[in-house]
């Protein structure tokens, strides 16, 4: 009998039909799913990857909360012309903080997975109070209340912020806990002494994002937030075979 009979003889019998392909399904899943039971990570170290300083932090609740999502993945696939216009493709690695991941579906603005140092904090900020100042073509709607929004750092809890990252998997530590709401005011506070907060949250961009150093508003964290995406791994030395050379 040969291989094409055989097979007939499989697809004319239901039940021998339904037999073989619980079977193959039964492998398949095993394959996939026992090594997640030894496996303590699936996802490749990358060297620099941190958590979010607490104030990136906040900058990237307020940049769900107000949808920016929507318009803006940030996610760069493997291909020339994504990687050509917005820089190295994305790392699985690059999102292993993000609890929910920003990657997206859906371009209306461009991508922001390597925003970060593109452009000036006062870009940014004319950006957010009016697009159009900026980009003509945008047909974004401003944020200028940001600016006038003061960060309520009482209301948000920040420690708790991070409390919460950390038990799904997020390292912060206890040091980060106790200096949390310290932190975050002196990213935003160009004269504050950043020592311990470099030490803890390494390439933590310091200084006044939103120009006016006599408050800490909404629109300091946004920024924030935006002048790190795509900073903390140094693709100079990545090695797309073996993580580093």
């Amino acid at each position: 009998m040969s291989i094409l009979d055989k097979h007939a003889v499989i697809e004319k019998n239901a039940t021998l039909l339904l037999v073989s392909s619980l079977l193959v399904v039964t492998i398949g899943g095993i394959v996939e799913i026992v090594p997640l039971f030894y496996l303590e990570n699936t996802i490749e170290k990358v060297e620099g990857m941190r958590p979010y300083t607490p104030l990136e932090l906040a900058g990237r609740n307020i940049y769900i909360r107000e949808g920016c999502y929507v318009c803006h993945s940030q996610m760069i696939r493997p291909f020339r012309d994504e990687v050509e216009r917005y820089g190295h493709y994305s790392l699985a690695a690059e999102s292993m903080y993000d609890h929910p991941f920003q990657w997206g579906s859906k371009r209306t603005g461009p991508d922001l997975a390597r925003v970060g140092g593109r452009y000036s904090n006062e870009w940014h900020v004319q950006h957010l109070i009016e697009p159009r100042n900026v980009v003509p073509e945008s047909i974004m709607p401003s944020y200028s209340y940001l600016k006038d929004t003061e960060l309520n750092i009482a209301g948000m809890d920040i420690q708790g912020n991070l409390k919460a990252n950390s038990i799904v998997g997020v390292p912060y530590s206890e040091d980060m806990f106790a200096n949390a709401e310290a932190d975050l005011k002196a990213q935003a506070d160009p004269n504050a002494d950043t020592t311990a907060l470099v030490a803890r949250y390494p390439k933590a961009k310091i200084g006044d994002f939103d120009g006016d150093p006599a408050k800490l508003t909404e629109m300091d964290a946004l920024v924030a937030y935006l002048q790190m995406l795509g900073t903390l791994v140094d693709f100079s030395t990545y090695n797309d075979a073996s993580g580093y050379r």
